[in-house]
């Protein structure tokens, strides 16, 4: 079996994973990228990035955000649709002059490979981590087969759980140390991909008799757009015909229609929230996916994940740089403050939109009643906005 060390081995090359060796590399930190998939799967996989200010500020402070203030849509605010019209929210007068930028998760992606392989990384393709070892020591192992079914091991400093909600990280905490908190929601989101021009210059979160739809765009040529579904629907049972005419109800009034065009990618996203408590292990933290999910509805996958690592870079630099461990052994504390807050706000999001089949009339006029509040009182819509643009990360 090959061995190699580093000072931090990263398990994934997600947004997590490849932020944190980022951050890490800034701070004369070495490690190692270890990554199922091929790049390419990585980088033509395709999916949404509502980016608070915050994480956008940690982007272009650290090198990394050149192409995103370029091409990155700026949005001020958001508008809710509910009986018929729209309500905008608007960020800037409510939150400081904070506001969020659409840019694609795989874009972010491309970003932060290109600057870390630029930058020399070891950062492994289509390796297959088999086991996280001896994290209750101070030599952790990570064991791994490559490209051409070699085992390798790799030891460590500190091992980086940055594998998503199946990897092997999170299970290498044992199960009588940490503990899963679950919430299955009962609807999906059909998205779609459409060659379109843009329908509105900022996102529409839609309430309807029919269920929930969003409207968001991903290009000046390309947009994203969902609508609440049967979770155990078929993609095949929705012709583009069928999905537009849903789109359109979900949306209409005001003589809003949206603008149609060639669908080219279809799907259906099961909606669901997972914390695992505590967040570490010895010397394996965990981060993004590999903690936690959140549903859409809130935009706060990518962004919670950019907290994460955050707060992972600064533990670990402080203890490479004096032998520091409070930020080390707080990590968990600090990070599932606001994960749990995040959790709140697409749980308050989802409920406030969506329709539950077990609905009464009661909850209707509810769920309307609410959403008039949160457009008609300046403290209900300050609550939206400033849990939508985000809290200074670390905060």
């Amino acid at each position: 079996m090959a061995s190699a060390r580093t000072q931090v081995a990263i398990v994934g090359a997600g947004p997590a994973g490849l932020l944190l060796s980022h951050l890490l590399h800034r701070a004369g930190i070495d490690s190692v990228i270890l990554e199922t998939r091929s790049r390419d799967a990585i980088e033509g996989t395709i999916r949404a990035g509502v980016l608070e200010q915050g994480t956008v500020d940690l982007m272009v402070e650290t090198g990394v955000g050149a192409r995103l203030q370029r091409e990155g849509f700026v949005h001020h605010g958001i508008e809710l649709r509910f009986a018929g019209h729209g309500h905008r929210i608007d960020f800037p007068s409510l939150t400081g002059g904070r506001v969020i930028t659409v840019y694609a998760q795989h874009e972010v992606l491309k970003d932060l490979i290109a600057a870390r392989l630029d930058a020399g990384a070891d950062l492994r393709f289509e390796t297959a981590v088999k086991a996280v070892q001896d994290v209750g020591t101070d030599r952790p192992v990570v064991r791994y087969a490559g490209k051409d079914g070699v085992e390798h091991e790799l030891a460590c400093d500190f091992v980086a759980g940055c594998d998503g909600s199946y990897g092997v990280c999170r299970s290498a905490i044992p199960k009588a140390l940490h503990k899963e908190y679950l919430r299955i929601y009962p609807f999906g989101w059909f998205g779609i991909l459409a060659r379109a021009p843009q329908s509105s210059d900022e996102l529409i979160y839609a309430r309807h008799p029919r269920g929930f739809a969003l409207i968001s765009t991903r290009s000046p040529d390309v947009q994203r757009m969902y609508f609440q579904c049967d979770p155990n629907d078929r993609v095949d049972n929705w012709s583009d015909d069928r999905i537009w005419a849903e789109l359109h109800a979900r949306t209409e009034g005001d003589g809003f229609r949206l603008k149609e065009g060639e669908i080219f990618q279809k799907n259906i996203v099961p909606l669901r929230s997972l914390v695992c408590e505590p967040m570490q292990h010895g010397r394996l933290f965990l981060a993004g996916d590999a903690a936690h999910t959140v549903p859409p509805t809130g935009a706060k996958g990518l962004n919670l994940a950019a907290n994460d690592v955050f707060l992972m870079s600064r533990a670990i630099t402080a203890w490479y740089e004096s032998g520091a461990t409070a930020l080390i052994e707080g990590y968990s504390a600090a990070a599932l403050k606001r994960v749990w807050r995040a959790q709140h706000f697409s749980w308050w999001m989802t409920s406030m939109l969506h329709q539950f089949a077990d609905a009464t009339e009661f909850d209707d006029r509810r769920q309307l009643a609410e959403l008039e509040l949160v457009t008609s009182s300046t403290a209900a819509a300050t609550v939206l906005a400033q849990n939508y643009v985000g809290l200074p990360l670390g905060s």
